[in-house]
C-alpha cells in the first residue's frame, strides 16, 4: 500500500488512498525506537531488577517515561529540523575531537550490546529447539545483515514495525501470574531509594537501557530518512510551514512508542518480581535465564512466550544498534548514508553495518561472555548517555542550528532534567563503588 505523507501541510495526495487509521500513519521512528529499547539487554536488566529487588524498582518505569519521551522528541526534532543526524550536526558545529570521541563511545557500546543481544537470542532459541548456539548466532547475524543491506527502505521499516508485535509476549506472560497489587502500587507510585552499590548500579542500568545513546542517534537519523522517503517533506529549516504538523507527529509518535516501551518493561519487572523474587531467585544474568527460571513458577506458556519475545525483540534491536552506529560513523566521515540509498551508492555505510554485526557475532562466539555483557552494556550506556545528552541539549537550543524551531519551554526543562537525573545516578553509583 502506498504511504501517506502525514507531515505534508497540504494533506495526502488525492491519488493516494488514505485507508490506514490515522495513528498507524503517524507511528514510525518513535514506535520502532521505543520497541527496540526493550532488547535482550533491556529484558535482562528488567528481569534482574525484578528478581533482585522485587517491586522495589517499578517506580523507575513511571519516573523515566516523561524523561525518555522528552529526550527522544528532542533527538527527533534535531533530525527533522536540520535534515542531518546528530553526528552530522556535531560535525558541522562542534570540534572534531568531540565528534570523534562520542562516535567511538557509541560504536563501542553498540558493538558490545549487539554481541550480547545475538548471544541472548541464540540462548533463547536453544531453550525451545535443539541445536548448537553458534548456528543460531550465524543465522540471526545473516538475517539482520540481509534485512538492512538488501531490502528497500519501506520494506525494512515495515518489517521493523511488525517485529514490535513481539513485545506483546510480555503482556501475555504478565497475565499468567499472581500479582500483589497493593505492594506493587506502593512501590510503583512512591519511589523507593537505597544508598548501596547494588541498588544504584541497577538504577543506572535501568536508566541506561531506557535512555540509551543509540536510540538518540537512531531516531534522529530515521527522521532524516523519512525526509527522503516522503518527497514533499523538507527539513524544517528549509520548509518552516511544515513545522506544526511535523512536530505534532513527532510528539505523538514518540510518546506512544515510549509508553509502549515502558509498559513492556514494567510487565517484565513485575513478572519476575512476582515469581522469581518471591521464590528466592534473586540473581538473573541473562534474559534467557529469566525465561528458564520462570518455567516452574509461571508455567510452560509464560516460559515459551517470554523466550519468543527475546528472539523477536533481538531481531528488532540488532539492526537498530548496527544502523545507528553506521549513521554516526558515516556522518562523521561525510559518507553517503541512509537505507534509502542502494548498497552501491553507500558502500561504506552498509559495510559498517555488516562489520558491526560481524564483530558482535564474533564476540558472542568467543570466550568473551556476552551474557554478563548484557547487564553491563546497559550500565555503560547509562554512563555514556550523560555527555551525549549534554551536547544534544546544547545543539537543540541553538537558533543557528535549529532555525525557527529551537527547543524551548517545558520540553527544554524536561530534557535538562533527564540529563541531570542521569548524571546524578552515575555519580551516586561511582560514589558507592569507591
Amino acid at each position: 500500500m502506498a504511504k501517506v505523507d502525514s507531515d505534508d501541510p497540504e494533506g495526502p495526495s488525492p491519488t493516494i488512498p488514505a485507508t490506514k487509521p490515522r495513528l498507524l500513519q503517524v507511528l514510525g521512528p518513535g514506535l520502532i525506537t521505543g520497541a527496540s529499547d526493550d532488547d535482550p539487554s533491556g529484558i535482562a536488566t528488567y528481569s534482574q531488577a525484578g528478581a533482585q529487588f522485587g517491586y522495589g524498582l517499578t517506580w523507575a518505569m513511571l519516573f523515566t517515561y516523561p524523561l525518555m519521551s522528552a529526550v527522544q522528541i528532542i533527538s527527533a526534532r534535531v533530525g527533522r529540523t536540520t535534515g542531518h543526524g546528530i553526528a552530522g550536526v556535531l560535525r558541522q558545529h562542534y570540534p572534531n575531537w568531540l565528534l570523534q570521541t562520542i562516535v567511538v563511545l557509541l560504536l563501542v557500546a553498540n558493538t558490545i550490546n549487539l554481541g550480547a543481544d545475538l548471544g541472548a537470542m541464540a540462548d533463547a532459541v536453544a531453550l525451545l529447539l535443539p541445536g548448537p548456539n553458534w548456528a543460531y548466532i550465524l543465522v540471526f547475524s545473516g538475517v539482520c545483515i540481509y534485512m538492512q543491506v538488501f531490502l528497500q527502505y519501506t520494506q525494512y521499516v515495515a518489517i521493523l514495525k511488525w517485529l514490535t508485535v513481539a513485545l506483546f509476549a510480555y503482556f501475555a506472560a504478565f497475565v499468567t501470574i499472581h500479582v500483589e497489587w497493593g505492594s506493587l502500587a506502593r512501590y510503583l507510585f512512591v519511589p523507593h531509594l537505597e544508598w548501596r552499590k547494588e541498588y544504584l548500579t541497577t538504577v543506572v542500568a535501568v536508566l541506561g537501557t531506557t535512555i540509551s545513546p543509540y536510540l538518540f542517534f537512531w531516531q534522529a537519523a530515521e527522521e532524516v530518512e523519512d525526509i527522503h522517503a516522503y518527497p514533499r517533506r523538507k527539513s524544517l529549516r528549509k520548509a518552516p510551514r511544515q513545522g506544526k504538523a511535523a512536530l505534532h507527529r513527532i510528539e505523538l509518535d514518540t510518546m506512544v512508542g515510549m509508553a509502549f516501551s515502558n509498559l513492556v518493561a514494567l510487565a517484565i519487572m513485575v513478572t519476575t518480581a512476582a515469581t522469581l523474587n518471591l521464590n528466592g531467585i534473586t540473581d538473573i544474568q541473562t534474559s534467557a535465564q529469566a525465561a528458564e527460571a520462570l518455567r516452574p513458577f509461571a508455567g510452560e506458556f509464560a516460559f515459551v512466550v517470554f523466550s519468543l519475545g527475546i528472539i523477536g525483540t533481538g531481531m528488532l534491536a540488532v539492526p537498530v544498534l548496527a544502523g545507528s552506529a553506521a549513521y554516526a560513523i558515516g556522518e562523521a566521515r561525510k559518507w553517503p548514508v541512509g537505507f534509502s540509498r542502494r548498497p552501491q551508492e553507500a558502500k561504506a555505510f552498509y559495510g559498517t553495518i555488516a562489520l558491526a554485526t560481524l564483530i558482535g557475532m564474533a564476540m558472542s562466539l568467543t570466550t568473551i561472555n556476552p551474557i554478563k555483557a548484557l547487564y553491563w552494556a546497559a550500565v555503560l550506556n547509562g554512563v555514556i548517555a550523560v555527555p551525549v545528552m549534554v551536547i544534544m541539549m546544547l545543539m537543540a537550543s541553538r537558533s543557528d542550528i535549529m532555525g525557527r524551531f529551537p527547543v524551548r519551554g517545558g520540553l527544554r526543562i524536561l530534557g535538562w532534567g533527564s540529563t541531570g537525573v542521569m548524571a546524578a545516578a552515575v555519580i551516586a553509583m561511582l560514589a558507592t563503588s569507591l
